[in-house]
C-alpha cells in the first residue's frame, strides 16, 4: 500500500498560502490527504477556488481536488486532524496566538516557517511553547526546496524534526511519495538555526556574486558560512550532524546557489546599487534574510559567537555599509586555523 493510499482518510490544514505554503498544500493533497489551504484574504481564497491555481504566488501548479481553499481559520482547523503553519518568522507569534484557543486538546502543530522572531531572536519553536504550550505535540520541515519545484512535482527531500518521533515520522508519510523524501531527527534546535542563518548567508553571496567576486569566493563563503552556522547552532544546543545535512548544508546550498532564491536575489540586487527597500519591492516577497540578519548578529554578539560574513550581511543590510566594503572586511582578516 503506498504512502497515499495510507494517508487517504486524513486531513490536515495549511494556514498560509503564500508559494511555499501552496506548494506544501499540493504535495499533501497530492498524496492522498485532504487538505484545507487557509489564507486572511477571502478575495486570495476565492482566487484560488475559482482558478483552482496561485496564479499570484505559485503559477502553473494546479490544485488537487482534495485541497479546498478556505477564508476562516476555525473552519479549516476544525475539519483537520493536525495543523500545518506556513507563515513568515515575523507573523508566526500571531497567527499561533489565533491558532491556540482552535486546537482543542489533541491536534498536533507542524511549521514551515524560517528565520528567528523579530526584535526576541526567539526560534519558531520557542514561539511555539510560548503560545500553544510546552505540552502541544509539535514538529518543523525545513531543508532545500523551492516552492516552484515542489508544486511542479520534482525530486525534492526535507527534514522533519520533532521531540516527539512518532510525530515526526507521521508527518513524513503524510508528504513522503517516489519524489518528495522525508527524514526525520529529534534536533529541533538545529533544523531552527539552519533555515534562519542560511538566509542571510545567501544575501552574503549574492553580494559577492554580484560583485563579479567569481566561484572561489563563493566556495568560500558557503564553506565558511556553514562553519558560523555550526558554531552558533551548537551554541545554542543544536547537534553538529544536524549541520551537515538537508536542513543546514542542502538548504545553504540551495539558497545560495540558485537564483529562485529571494536572498540571494537580495544580494545580487544589493550588489548592483539597489537599496534594501527598492530591491525588496522589485522580488514582491518576504525576503527572510533582510529580518533574520538583525537577530542572528543580536545573538552571536550575546553569546560570543564569531559570525564575521554574516555580521558583514549585517552590515549592508542595516547600518549602510556598501558591498564591496563588507567583501574586503572579510578578504582583510588575518589567517587562522581552518579548526577556528
Amino acid at each position: 500500500m503506498s504512502a497515499a493510499d495510507e494517508a487517504t482518510d486524513r486531513c490536515i490544514a495549511v494556514l498560509g498560502a503564500g508559494s511555499w505554503g501552496t506548494a506544501l498544500a499540493i504535495q499533501l493533497a497530492r498524496n492522498g490527504n485532504a487538505v484545507q489551504l487557509w489564507a486572511r484574504d477571502a478575495d486570495a481564497v476565492a482566487a484560488l477556488a475559482a482558478d483552482r491555481e496561485n496564479k499570484r504566488y505559485l503559477p502553473g501548479c494546479a490544485l488537487p481536488e482534495s485541497l479546498t481553499p478556505e477564508a476562516d481559520m476555525g473552519t479549516a482547523v476544525e475539519a483537520a486532524d493536525d495543523v500545518l503553519v506556513v507563515v513568515p518568522s515575523h507573523a508566526l507569534r500571531e497567527t499561533l496566538e489565533r491558532l491556540a484557543p482552535l486546537l482543542g486538546e489533541h491536534r498536533r502543530v507542524i511549521w514551515a516557517t524560517k528565520g528567528l522572531e523579530p526584535e526576541s531572536a526567539k526560534l519558531p519553536d520557542q514561539v511555539a511553547a510560548e503560545t500553544l504550550g510546552a505540552d502541544r505535540v509539535t514538529a518543523v520541515l525545513s531543508g532545500p526546496s523551492f516552492a516552484g519545484e515542489v508544486g511542479q512535482g520534482m525530486p525534492t527531500a526535507v527534514t522533519i524534526a520533532s521531540g516527539d518521533e512518532a510525530f515526526a515520522r507521521d508527518m513524513a508519510g503524510a508528504f513522503h511519495d517516489g519524489v518528495f523524501r522525508v527524514y526525520t531527527t529529534r534536533d529541533v534546535i538545529g533544523v531552527g538555526v539552519g533555515g534562519a542563518v542560511k538566509n542571510v548567508l545567501a544575501i552574503a553571496v549574492g553580494i559577492s556574486d554580484g560583485l563579479g567576486y567569481g566561484a572561489n569566493a563563493r566556495a568560500l563563503l558557503i564553506t565558511r558560512g556553514l562553519s558560523e552556522m555550526m558554531r552558533l547552532g551548537e551554541k545554542l544546543g543544536g547537534e553538529r550532524t544536524t549541520f551537515t545535512g538537508m536542513a543546514g548544508l542542502g538548504d545553504l546550498l540551495l539558497t545560495c546557489t540558485d537564483d529562485q532564491s529571494r536572498n540571494r536575489r537580495m544580494g545580487l540586487a544589493l550588489a548592483a546599487g539597489n537599496d534594501v527597500e527598492g530591491a525588496q519591492r522589485e522580488i514582491q516577497q518576504v525576503v527572510e534574510g533582510v529580518r533574520v540578519a538583525r537577530e542572528v548578529y543580536r545573538i552571536a554578539q550575546h553569546l560570543g559567537v564569531e559570525m564575521p560574513i554574516a555580521t558583514q550581511a549585517f552590515r549592508v543590510l542595516h547600518e549602510d555599509v556598501a558591498p564591496r566594503d563588507a567583501v574586503r572586511k572579510l578578504t582583510d582578516r588575518p589567517f587562522r586555523s581552518e579548526k577556528d
